[in-house]
């Protein structure tokens, strides 16, 4: 199985015949490389890279990345995702384009499969609240709350409103993170400077599940850029986020939960500089490993009746959002069932 591999550290990326060569370069701003710590990757086993420090590169290694298939994510110093280099689409399909453009300009087809991401999200999140309430948390009222603002979903008539709604179950589902969390507090949801352990490690948690859905909608016929729950704008991959909200209770939540109640992550693991609380290298390294390991975690699928990865189950629902368009299968969106 392929792999993905996470660059923390400055340095060279660049084809040696049928392999590639990561060489690390000194931090101290003087370039150069560090002899003998030189790494071969071999092409056949990489899935994609994640590059969170400086990179050097040149068209040669990008051209012979995009022939085997191979995607680069970048992020930058302050963990906010820069873009990607995507290889060279090679499932394009003119009718799926214009399916997806149709379903998005009818009103009623675009509310509907907005409406089952919400449906799921809330779903998926109601499942982490069962989970924690089971082991002596206090979840009830909570729970209650998002099972009665789930239940008026189908009734709203405009995604506007339908988003008005997700931020309303959302709102309570982040107010039971102080309930979950042993030692730390979500406060407010600060985005953009995220202000506090939690508020950092959601945003840039978020911000892998947005790079795996985008990774995932390549490799089907989608059309990354037309979506149907969050607006279609310039310069970003809107469906990515529109599948993310399936997935982000699933795997991030559910790995934050972990890593900070087992202690794995904890306060020397973040800077809070600049009016903001970010992970440092270390903690992004452990941050990291929890969710790859979390995607490569497998369940028995109900359907399929063999065990998938969770890295192959948003890759599946690419699939199955690709069949609705079309008007194959009626879409049906992931929901946890354990």
């Amino acid at each position: 199985m392929k792999k993905t591999y996470y660059l923390f550290n400055p340095g060279q990326l660049e084809r040696k015949d049928n392999t590639l060569k990561f060489t690390p370069v000194a931090e101290d701003g003087s370039g150069e490389e560090c002899a003998g710590q030189s790494r071969y990757l071999p092409v056949e086993d990489v899935n994609e890279f994640y590059v969170f420090g400086s990179l050097r590169a040149n068209s040669s290694l990008f051209n012979f990345l995009g022939q085997k298939d191979i995607a680069v994510h970048f992020f930058d110093y302050y963990e906010n995702y820069t873009g990607s280099f995507m290889p060279k689409d090679s499932l394009l399909s003119g009718r799926m384009l214009l399916a997806q453009t149709s379903a998005y300009q009818n009103k009623k087809k675009r509310l509907f499969i907005a409406q089952k991401f919400i449906e799921a999200a809330a779903y998926n999140m109601l499942k982490n609240l069962q989970y924690y309430n089971r082991r002596g948390k206090d979840m009830e009222d909570m729970m209650e709350l998002i099972k009665n603002y789930a239940s008026k979903l189908s009734e709203t008539t405009s995604v506007q409103e339908l988003m008005g709604r997700e931020g309303m179950i959302r709102q309570t589902y982040y107010d039971a993170f102080n309930l979950i969390l042993n030692d730390y507090e979500m406060g407010n949801r600060t985005k953009q400077l995220p202000q506090n352990e939690v508020n950092a490690l959601i945003s840039f948690g978020n911000m892998m599940c947005y790079t795996l859905c985008l990774r995932a909608i390549h490799q089907t016929q989608l059309n990354p850029t037309i979506s149907f729950l969050h607006t279609p704008g310039e310069r970003r991959y809107s469906l990515a986020l529109d599948i993310a909200e399936v997935f982000k209770p699933v795997i991030i939540d559910r790995v934050i939960f972990k890593v900070l109640n087992r202690k794995e992550i904890q306060e020397k693991h973040f800077d809070t500089k600049l009016n903001r609380c970010l992970l440092n290298q270390n903690g992004k390294k452990i941050f990291v490993k929890a969710i790859e390991d979390k995607l490569t975690e497998t369940i028995k699928h109900r359907t399929l009746n063999r065990n998938v990865s969770f890295r192959h189950l948003v890759k599946l629902e690419c699939y199955k959002l690709a069949k609705h368009v079309l008007e194959i299968e009626e879409y049906k969106p992931f929901k946890m069932y354990w």
